[in-house]
């Protein structure tokens, strides 16, 4: 078991409501995460903020949140210990995952498992909100603005062979038109229904980890039912339940391959009587403790 750091993105700035801004500081005070906190195996890094007077758009604030969680991201890695992102809005990713691959340098892209009930595959020209959270894994796959795309100095951050994506219910055509293009598979919910969710993070696993310089994992805390997680930025109905995907962290935290772990959307001001904080904290957890 390596020993953890987290990092706080703390940022709203790519989703139409900022309330996940709030989500790491939240996090890291609340009662669900006390343990957490203490943990001799946790160094808990106080975390990165949005800096509206750094920049006047919603673009040039992501980039800077993601400039600085990226250098966090690559610098935890040099150190030999394995980085824990709490977003923020998952446009966040962006920035972990260029770091991640600053980190990788020659030995080339992680494997990514992207657990998500949206697929956050629009690019400035498909989008229908405008929304930066809407496209973060086509940015990390290379398609996108620019500065995102380029941001760490290397794009793209991911190939479509070592990418999964699970957990898809809410989505429109054009960005799965693009990952069908691009070769990336996707397990949607009507699959997850069919075989169920262990089954469909087994074989996502499988594809992630054939990456051989390393693999992770991005959550978007909407990938699970509201009755779990009412506190995100875009819930949506009839996703999973946790005890799979807990079973996965538990078995992931024995691989030397895990580079990792991301988990985003957290929005305290919907929350409902803890549900989704403990949840998060579950998900930590699951990396140090049985």
């Amino acid at each position: 078991m390596k020993r953890l750091r987290i990092l706080g993105a703390a940022s709203g700035a790519g989703a139409p409501d900022p309330g996940c801004a709030r989500g790491p500081w939240a996090l890291r005070h609340s009662h669900a995460f006390h343990a957490i906190a203490r943990h001799p195996a946790v160094d808990w890094m106080d975390p990165l903020h949005d800096r509206p007077g750094r920049a006047d758009t919603p673009l040039g604030r992501v980039l800077d949140l993601c400039a600085r969680l990226a250098e966090a991201v690559r610098a935890s890695l040099d150190a030999g210990t394995l980085p824990v992102v709490i977003g923020g809005d998952h446009a966040c990713a962006i920035g972990t995952w260029s770091g991640v691959r600053a980190h990788l340098g020659g030995a080339g892209e992680p494997g990514l498992l992207w657990l998500d009930a949206h697929m956050d595959s629009h690019t400035p020209n498909t989008t229908y909100s405008g929304a930066l959270h809407g496209m973060p894994l086509a940015c990390l796959l290379g398609i996108g603005d620019r500065r995102l795309v380029h941001l760490a100095g290397i794009a793209p951050k991911l190939r479509p062979a070592t990418t999964a994506l699970v957990g898809a219910r809410s989505y429109e055509p054009e960005e799965a038109a693009l990952l069908t293009r691009l070769g990336v598979r996707v397990f949607d919910a009507a699959e997850i229904d069919r075989r169920g969710l262990a089954a469909c993070l087994d074989d996502a696993l499988a594809i992630v980890r054939r990456a051989p310089a390393g693999w992770g994992i991005s959550i978007d805390l909407d990938f699970f039912d509201p009755a779990w997680a009412p506190g995100v930025g875009s819930a949506e109905p009839d996703g999973a339940c946790p005890p799979p995907v807990l079973a996965m962290l538990r078995s992931a935290r024995e691989d030397a391959g895990l580079l990792a772990l991301e988990i985003t959307e957290y929005n305290p001001h919907r929350d409902i009587a803890g549900r989704t904080a403990n949840l998060a904290s579950a998900l930590v957890a699951s990396l140090i403790e049985d």
